[in-house]
This record gives C-alpha cells, sequence and structure tokens, in this order.
C-alpha cells in the first residue's frame, strides 16, 4: 500500500491533501477577489459623488476573516468523507457564519447611513440627526434580534417556545436592567420630543453648556469652562431644562438707586431719560421704566427692556453702552447715585451727680 493511500480517520493521505488544497484555493480565491473589488469600487468612488459606492466599499470592509474560513473549511470538506454528525455540523456552522457576517453588513450599512444622514441634516436640522441616532441604535438591535432568532431555528431550536418563554424571563430581565431601560427610553423621547438637540445651549440645575453628543444611555455637555458633563438621560429629562438656543428674544430687568437728596422735579425727569437712552440702542426695545421703591439708603428705579438678539454677548455690549449713557445723563443733570453709608450715633455720658453739700 502507497503512503498516500494510508487511511486517516476514514480519508486517504491524497484525500486529506485534495481537501487541504482545495479549501487553501477557495480561501485565496475568496481573499483576492475581496481584494479586487475593493480595489475597483474604490477607484470608482474617487470618480463619482454618489454615496452608493462609499456603502458597498464600508460594507465589503467588513467581511471578516472567520467567514471567508468557514466557507473555504466548507468546500475543502466536500472531498473527504466525514462522520454523519459533522455531515451535519458543517452547514449548520456555515448558515451561522452567513447569518453573522450578514448582520455585520447590516450593522456596518446604517452605521454608514446614520453618519451620512447626521453629517447632511446637522446644520440644517441638528433634531433630525439626534433623532435618527436613536432610531438607527433601534433598527440595529432589531437587525440583531432577528438574526439571533434566524440562528436559533437553524439549530432546531423551537423558536416559538422560546418567545413564549422570553415573556416571563422577559420580565426579570426589564426590572434587573431598568436603569438601563428608562435611559433608553428617554433617549427615543428626547430624540422624537426634541426639548433639545446637538448644538443648543442649555441651562441644567447649576450646570451649563452647549450639546455636544445625544447617545442611548447619556447625553455629553460642554461647559463654558471646557471640561465635558455627561448627563443620564433618565435624569435629564427628569432635571428642569432651559433651552438658550430657542430663545428668540431676551427680556432685561435691572435697577439702580439715587440718594434721598435728589430734588422732585429731577426724580420725575429720571424714567424719561432711562427710556432715551434705552430707545438709542438698535437691539434694545424699551418696556418700562419706573421710581419703584423708597430704599433704606436709596431711591430705587427698575427698568424693564427686550433684546432682539439674543445672543448673551450682543447683550453684554448693549447694557454697557446703556450703563456709561446713565452715568454721563446723571452727571450732567447732578443727580447722585446712592451706595450704602452708615450713620454713627455718639452717646454723651451723663454728667455726674450734685450732692447736696460736702459731709465731714
Amino acid at each position: 500500500m502507497q503512503p498516500a493511500d494510508a487511511a486517516f480517520y476514514g480519508n486517504s493521505l491524497r484525500d486529506w491533501v485534495a481537501a487541504i488544497g482545495i479549501a487553501a484555493i477557495v480561501w485565496t480565491a475568496l481573499w483576492v477577489i475581496k481584494t479586487v473589488v475593493l480595489r475597483q469600487i474604490s477607484r470608482l468612488a474617487s470618480k463619482t459623488s454618489t454615496q452608493l459606492d462609499d456603502l458597498a466599499i464600508h460594507i465589503l470592509r467588513g467581511t471578516r476573516v472567520f467567514f471567508i474560513a468557514v466557507l473555504a473549511v466548507s468546500a475543502g470538506s466536500q472531498a473527504i468523507d466525514l462522520p454523519e454528525t459533522a455531515e451535519r455540523l458543517i452547514p449548520k456552522v456555515v448558515v451561522l457564519a452567513l447569518l453573522l457576517q450578514v448582520a455585520l453588513w447590516g450593522g456596518r450599512a446604517i452605521d454608514f447611513a446614520r453618519k451620512h444622514y447626521v453629517r447632511a441634516r446637522l446644520q440644517e436640522d441638528p433634531g433630525a440627526a439626534t433623532a435618527f441616532g436613536a432610531v438607527s441604535f433601534v433598527v440595529r438591535l432589531g437587525l440583531w434580534v432577528f438574526i439571533l432568532l434566524l440562528a436559533l431555528d437553524n439549530l432546531g431550536i423551537e423558536i416559538t417556545t422560546l418567545v413564549a418563554g422570553l415573556g416571563i424571563g422577559g420580565i426579570a430581565i426589564a426590572l434587573a436592567v431598568q436603569n438601563i431601560l428608562g435611559d433608553l427610553f428617554a433617549s427615543l423621547s428626547i430624540a422624537l420630543d426634541k426639548p433639545f438637540v446637538i448644538g443648543d445651549y442649555v441651562v441644567i440645575d447649576q450646570f451649563m453648556g452647549t450639546v455636544e453628543h445625544v447617545g442611548v444611555k447619556t447625553t455629553r455637555v460642554r461647559s463654558l469652562t471646557g471640561e465635558q458633563l455627561i448627563f443620564s438621560n433618565a435624569d435629564l429629562l427628569r432635571s428642569r431644562i432651559r433651552n438658550y438656543k430657542r430663545m428668540t428674544e431676551r427680556r432685561i430687568l435691572f435697577s439702580l438707586g439715587v440718594t434721598y437728596q435728589t430734588p422732585v422735579e429731577k426724580l420725575e425727569r429720571i424714567p424719561g431719560i432711562l427710556r432715551g437712552i434705552i430707545e438709542s440702542q438698535e437691539l434694545a426695545r424699551f418696556e418700562r421704566a419706573h421710581f419703584k421703591a423708597h430704599g433704606d439708603f436709596a431711591l430705587q428705579f427698575e427698568v424693564v427692556y427686550w433684546m432682539t438678539r439674543p445672543e448673551f454677548g450682543a447683550y453684554m455690549d448693549v447694557q454697557q453702552a446703556i450703563n456709561l449713557a446713565i452715568h454721563r445723563a446723571f452727571a450732567a443733570e447732578g443727580i447722585e447715585f446712592a451706595y450704602p453709608t452708615q450713620t454713627l450715633f455718639l452717646e454723651r455720658p451723663a454728667p455726674p451727680p450734685t450732692g447736696a453739700g460736702d459731709s465731714f
């Protein structure tokens, strides 16, 4: 008997060599096909503006080594005789590898669509970009659940019984991960209701900053001082949120005080002076100015006006111009600003008692 005809696990050495050769050829062929196709599509993508070729490249790059290996081994196994158990197992493994690869391809396709959509819509509609991020997560989750059910069915597991059993087990799982599920549903609420979107300037309790990212579990805000603030979505929706990005006008209230020695005639002119100063500002709309109260050390005036532009920087510029104009006007009118003063009372000591006469 020739060495090539010697049997190993029921197959001759020649058959094993043939099986390994077929597997190697299939592996090489599939790898070369993947590389050539990627190169050709990449060359085409550089000449076109469509996103379909970019999508194809992104998906093909997600082809995993294990998938090519399973296909190669399956092809090589056709050249040898395997036990009945192995004969039944190999097709199942191939199907499982295919399902897993399809899930990975689908996940990359969803991720590509999300990034492209967000990049295209972020400037014109940040709310839609935020919502699509949450929707893409739900779609990816649904894809994996569907692939899992197909894989279990391929393994011979009764899916209907499993789904019925998951109904009871799902309650226990939901109780165990209720915080995570709470954040997930809060993320969907943010995506659908849009109390804020990426790019909005928000104040959350004592924290403030610009929204950078709305995720499945957390929302990230970049504060004015530079650090990143991270909020749980569920906690975030339970907080009081002020969205300054959606402010169309800014209402400004400030007060000032003048001394009690100010004559009544000048007190009567002060509201008109304040009104004229505010109305001279292009971005300000005057509402009212009143002699409000007699304070502890000042006659108090209250002023209200509206900024037609909500930006904080614009408000500070206008308020500075108003303050300087008030100082000039009051100086010209001889009106003095009040400031806290203290009155010092000196108690004169009582004179010594006088007696009726001296005693010896």
